[in-house]
């Protein structure tokens, strides 16, 4: 990478702000309108990246913990609330429902604004739902904290689509695929945390002022950590580097702002058949960790009644081995850059990993639970981050944000239906043959996989500039 230093490189080791309107000179654009050959294109990491992708995995935790902070101690809030189950479900499916229309309007203005406009939106309404949570700690005020829900899941659309659009603009091709899992990273230790914590703070007790002061306990401090990272954006979260970490991120730069289409390019992805399958297979497997996630609680004492705190270990066993996971299929990747088999691979396992959490659940050791929701976690949660890559391999050069987002759309359609449809098996027929539904539609996903042609085109762009 370059050493030498430039304006730009000072005012990226100060923390200053890139401008966005400077072209490096040594990143040109042929007389005839044509893109610079690659040997004229300059690139450079700057320590920085790491501070941006861990801070996007700070807030990107303090929401999604949000997402189960009301399903995993669904019978406590039904009681105080004094409101049935599939409303409590609600409250966790409303993080899906609003992601639907918004994804479109909130990945526009991604491409449009850039990643700090979306990040202070993304932080700001956070920072909001938390407070207006807080002033509804009251037996009487369940549409209060309905709305605070509803405002952190308008949130959570300016969050799901970054993780590759960060590891693409400020992480060098060998790697994105390691950034990207840090990114995803935040996301899952949220949920983990939204396992945790909620059980902890807020016990099972009969008295409702105790309850109620446990809540907002619970509520409080989740306002606080809210602010401050909200505060933490505003002062150093920043738009993109001086220079371009990679290739093809210098040459995904030459392309002029005027020709970017976001109609086109949505008309073009839905055009890219191994994209569609993706996109189908990455709805039904992340659907599936959805439903599950959000019915846990109910699953568990069904059959260990008065474990919600073991329900919630439970889990964060199953997230904590998902962020293993993550991790190591995202440093595999750059390693081989072998997506289709691996994503392939990881496919089966998860619908491995549910078969076996669905025939042990009703064993009555709690302890083969926790050991089969590790495996069904390690391979269901690790595939997230697979997902979003390859479908950037897949659509390259068009924006991150854009194929991530048709990617978390497909996974909230099927979250909610697969989340209503099981929550109906189980109150029917069981947890057996609700799980077992799930494992259905793994089938069906892992097929799909399988028929996905392998286009690699973003590794094909940077080698090709690495041989001429």
């Amino acid at each position: 990478m370059g050493e030498r230093r430039s304006a730009d490189d000072e005012a990226q080791e100060k923390g200053l702000p890139d401008g966005g309107g400077r072209t490096d000179s040594r990143v040109q654009v042929l007389a005839d309108g044509g893109a610079a050959r690659p040997d004229q294109k300059e690139t450079r990491l700057y320590r920085r990246r790491w501070l941006i992708v861990f801070l996007f995995s700070s807030y990107s935790l303090c929401n999604s913990y949000q997402w189960i902070q009301y399903g995993i101690i669904n019978n406590i809030f039904m009681k105080f609330y004094n409101v049935d189950s599939f409303t409590i479900d609600w409250m966790s499916m409303i993080y899906m429902l609003t992601y639907i229309p918004l994804i479109f309007p909130v990945t526009w203005l991604l491409d449009k604004k850039g990643l700090r406009v979306v990040a202070l939106a993304a932080t700001a309404l956070n920072c909001a739902g938390t407070w207006i949570k807080v002033a509804s700690a009251r037996p009487d005020l369940f549409p209060v904290t309905f709305l605070g829900q509803v405002t952190c899941s308008v949130a959570q659309v300016f969050i799901l689509g970054m993780p590759s659009r960060i590891a693409s603009v400020w992480f060098g091709s060998d790697e994105v695929s390691t950034a990207c899992s840090i990114g995803v990273f935040g996301n899952q230790l949220g949920i983990a945390v939204g396992f945790l914590v909620p059980p902890i703070l807020v016990p099972n007790v009969e008295d409702m002022d105790e309850l109620a002061s446990h809540i907002q306990t619970m509520f409080y401090i989740t306002a606080g950590v809210a602010t401050f990272l909200f505060i933490l954006v505003i002062i150093v979260f920043q738009e993109r580097p001086a220079l371009p970490p990679s290739q093809s991120q210098a040459a995904a730069r030459l392309i002029p702002p005027e020709s970017y289409s976001y109609p086109s390019s949505i008309l073009r992805l839905l055009r890219n058949s191994p994209f569609i399958l993706l996109i189908i297979s990455y709805g039904l497997n992340v659907g599936c960790f959805y439903a599950v996630g959000t019915l846990l609680n109910q699953m568990i004492i069904k059959h260990y009644p008065g474990e919600e705190v073991n329900a919630g270990r439970i889990g964060l066993t199953i997230v904590i081995a998902g962020m293993v996971g993550s991790l190591i299929c995202g440093i595999w990747l750059d390693k081989t850059k072998t997506y289709k088999q691996t994503t392939l691979a990881v496919y089966v396992m998860s619908l491995v990993g549910l078969a076996v959490y669905a025939f042990t659940l009703d064993l009555g050791h709690l302890w083969v639970v926790f050991l089969t929701a590790a495996a069904l976690g390690f391979f269901m949660t690790g595939y997230l981050p697979l997902g979003f890559e390859f479908a950037v391999e897949l659509t390259y050069p068009e924006s991150e944000g854009t194929s991530s987002g048709l990617l978390n759309c497909s996974a909230q359609v099927f979250g909610i239906i697969f989340t209503i449809c099981q929550g109906k098996i189980i109150n029917t027929f069981g947890t057996l043959p609700g799980n077992l539904f799930l494992c259905a539609f793994l089938i069906i996903g892992t097929v799909l996989t399988g028929l996905i042609k392998s286009e690699l085109r973003r590794q094909r762009a940077n080698l090709l500039a690495k041989t001429s």
